[in-house]
C-alpha cells in the first residue's frame, strides 16, 4: 500500500530514479573489477623466461634494440599473439620465427594493448621504468637498504594484487546478483519501471559479468599464483642464492634424483651456520632458531610454496636431470627474492605450452635411445629437432595416470 501510494503521487520521479540507479550500479561495479593492476616490471617477468635486454640470446632473441627495428603497432600484435601473425603470412613474424629455431612465442591474451605498450617502453629504456613515469618531485636517490625494501615490497605486491582481484570479483558477483533480483522483483511485483527493455538489458549485463566471474573463479580452482606464505624463519633466497651464489641443488639436493626437490634438513643449514651465527639484516635471532631446532630435535616447519593438485603427477628429476631445465624456468628469479613467491600459475595450459616449444636434448641423451622412429627421421634429415610434445608431452596419462 505504501509503495502504491508513493507511485501514484510521484510516478515519473520514482521511475527515473529507479532506472538511473540500476544503470549506474551495473556500470559502476562491472567496469573496474577486471582492470589490470600489475606493474610493468611484473608484466615483463613473463618475458624474462625467454629473453634478456642486452644480455644475449636465451630461448628467444635479445630484446635490446628491438624497438628501433620494428614499429610499435607490429610489436603489440606480435607480443599478444605471434602465432596469429605467422599463420597470416606476416613476413617479419615468419622471419623472427625461422631465425629462432621455429619456436613460437606463447600468446599473451592477458595483456591489453596499454600493458604491452608499457612493456615496449620498458624494453626501450633498457629494463628501467621511464623517467616520465616517475612522479614529479620524487627523490630518486635511495640508500641500498631502501632499494632492498622496495624489491621485497614488489614481490609482496604480487600477492596483494591477487588478493585484491579476488575481493573485487566477490564484490562484483554479489552486486550483480542484487541487480538481477531487483529487476526481477520489479518485473513481477512492483512494476515501477514501465519499460521492460531496461530490465532486460540490466539482467543480460549482470548475467554476462556474473558468468565471467564464475569462469575466472572456476579456472582458478587448485591454482595459487602469487602465493607467498610467511615462513617460520626469515630466510632470504636473495642473500643465499643471489649474493652468496649457493647452488639451488646444494640445499634442494634431491631435485635431480627424486620426484620432489626436497626441503633441506637443519643439518644442511648448519654446514654454514655453525660458523655464521649473525646475519647483516636479521642479526642473531633468526639463525638462533636453526640451532634451537637442532638442539631440540624438532624439524623446522617450512611452508610449501609451489603446490599442484593431488591428481597431477610431476617429477623434478625428470625435468632437472633428463630435461636439463634451470630452476628459474618454473620458479622465476628466486635469487632476486627475499621471500619466495609462486610466479607462474602452474596451470595445465602453462605446462603444455612449455612442452610444445621446448626442445629435447635427443641425440646426446641415452635416455631417448628407444625412440627408434624419431632417430631415423633425424638421420634422414626429415626432422631437425625433437620437442617434448613429440615424445608424449600432450598425453593425458603422462601427468594424470
Amino acid at each position: 500500500m505504501i509503495i502504491k501510494g508513493f507511485v501514484s503521487r510521484n510516478p515519473w520521479k520514482l521511475q527515473g530514479f529507479f532506472v538511473i540507479f540500476l544503470f549506474l550500479s551495473s556500470l559502476l561495479f562491472s567496469l573496474p573489477s577486471f582492470s589490470q593492476t600489475a606493474e610493468t616490471e611484473t608484466n615483463f617477468a613473463i618475458c624474462k623466461a625467454c629473453h634478456t635486454i642486452g644480455g644475449g640470446k636465451l630461448v628467444g632473441p635479445d630484446l635490446k634494440g628491438v624497438t628501433e627495428k620494428y614499429d610499435e603497432a607490429w610489436l603489440v600484435k606480435f607480443i599478444q599473439n605471434s602465432q596469429a601473425l605467422i599463420d597470416a603470412g606476416d613476413p617479419a613474424a615468419i622471419k623472427v620465427w625461422e631465425e629462432n629455431s621455429k619456436i613460437p612465442m606463447p600468446p599473451n591474451p592477458q595483456l591489453n594493448e596499454e600493458q604491452v605498450k608499457d612493456i615496449i617502453l620498458y624494453i626501450k629504456n633498457d629494463g628501467k621504468i621511464a623517467a616520465s613515469e616517475i612522479a614529479a618531485g620524487e627523490d630518486e636517490t635511495k640508500t641500498p637498504d631502501e632499494v632492498q625494501v622496495e624489491e621485497t615490497d614488489a614481490h609482496k605486491l604480487l600477492a596483494e594484487m591477487k588478493q585484491e582481484d579476488a575481493r573485487h570479483m566477490k564484490t562484483t558477483f554479489i552486486v550483480m546478483i542484487i541487480l538481477i533480483f531487483i529487476s526481477l522483483f520489479d518485473l513481477i511485483v512492483t512494476k515501477i519501471v514501465k519499460w521492460r527493455w531496461i530490465h532486460t538489458i540490466i539482467i543480460l549485463i549482470s548475467l554476462t559479468i556474473g558468468g565471467e566471474v564464475i569462469f575466472v573463479e572456476a579456472t582458478s580452482l587448485g591454482r595459487q599464483q602469487y602465493y607467498q606464505p610467511d615462513q617460520p624463519i626469515w630466510f632470504s633466497h636473495k642473500v643465499h642464492s643471489g649474493q652468496n651464489q649457493i647452488e639451488c641443488e646444494y640445499c634442494h639436493f634431491t631435485a635431480d634424483k627424486s620426484m620432489h626437490a626436497g626441503i633441506p634438513p637443519v643439518q644442511v643449514c648448519l654446514n654454514c651456520h655453525n660458523q655464521v651465527k649473525e646475519g647483516k639484516i636479521t642479526g642473531t635471532e633468526e639463525i638462533a632458531k636453526i640451532h634451537d631446532s637442532y638442539n631440540n630435535g624438532k624439524p623446522i616447519e617450512w611452508v610449501k610454496v609451489h603446490n599442484l593438485p593431488d591428481h597431477v603427477y610431476f617429477n623434478h628429476a625428470q625435468h632437472v636431470n633428463i630435461g636439463q631445465l634451470e630452476c628459474e624456468e618454473c620458479h622465476g628469479m628466486v635469487e632476486e627474492m627475499d621471500q619466495v613467491i609462486q610466479v607462474e600459475d602452474l596451470s595445465m595450459r602453462w605446462c603444455i605450452d612449455c612442452h610444445r616449444i621446448t626442445e629435447v636434448q635427443f641425440a646426446s641423451n641415452r635416455f631417448y635411445d628407444h625412440y627408434k622412429q624419431l632417430h631415423a627421421l633425424i638421420e634422414k634429415g626429415e626432422k631437425s629437432s625433437v620437442k617434448v610434445v613429440d615424445i608424449g608431452g600432450e598425453d593425458c596419462q603422462k601427468c594424470h595416470y
